[in-house]
């Protein structure tokens, strides 16, 4: 496969997983800090994230699995994860955390479980996705690439406020290609 389909296929990754909401404005944000000094930030981030996210849903797990659930420390729990995922912008294992608090305060164990459930699978979607970023980025640098910037815009059109990503591809002589996809 040339550069150019591969960052197309990279473009056509990005917009799936922004259109799922699977991440925030906040990931667009943490690329923008990787340069040349530092090329692995992004993926270091990552990683990070990953192993946190693993040991906190453990932790989650064995605090739900006791006989006698302390919803506070259940709670504090899913705090601290919701700090970790605005690290990455994963928006939907956020929302996840948002619920299990709620429920936490109403001390609702059935509502926690199925919530813990649904932190579950929302971690592992946005770890599928950003893995499938990596790939496509590691994809590209092998074959001489350079990997398309992408920023998180909004723009006030008659029909109201609407997201878009603007994705742009280092060439020779600067930026060139330059493309807008709306999100919504």
């Amino acid at each position: 496969m040339d550069i150019a389909q591969l960052q197309k296929q990279f473009v056509d990754v990005v917009v799936s997983i922004y259109r799922q909401n699977f991440l925030d404005d906040q990931y667009a944000q943490l690329r923008q800090l990787e340069d040349e000094s530092n090329p692995d930030f992004v993926v270091e981030v990552v990683m990070l994230f990953f192993e946190d996210s693993e040991r906190i849903i453990d932790c989650l797990t064995t605090a739900m699995q006791q006989q006698i659930v302390d919803f506070k420390q259940v709670d504090a729990i899913a705090h601290q994860f919701k700090g970790s995922t605005s690290s990455v912008g994963a928006q939907r294992v956020k929302n996840a955390c948002l619920c299990m608090r709620t429920l936490c305060e109403q001390e609702n164990l059935d509502g926690c479980l199925q919530c813990l459930q649904l932190i579950r699978n929302e971690y592992f979607l946005v770890k599928s996705g950003l893995e499938a970023i990596i790939n496509m980025e590691q994809q590209i640098m092998a074959a001489g690439g350079t990997i398309p910037a992408f920023s998180v815009g909004m723009d006030a059109s008659p029909e109201g406020s609407r997201r878009f990503l603007e994705f742009w591809v280092k060439n020779a002589s600067g930026f060139g290609h330059k493309e807008l996809v709306y999100l919504n």
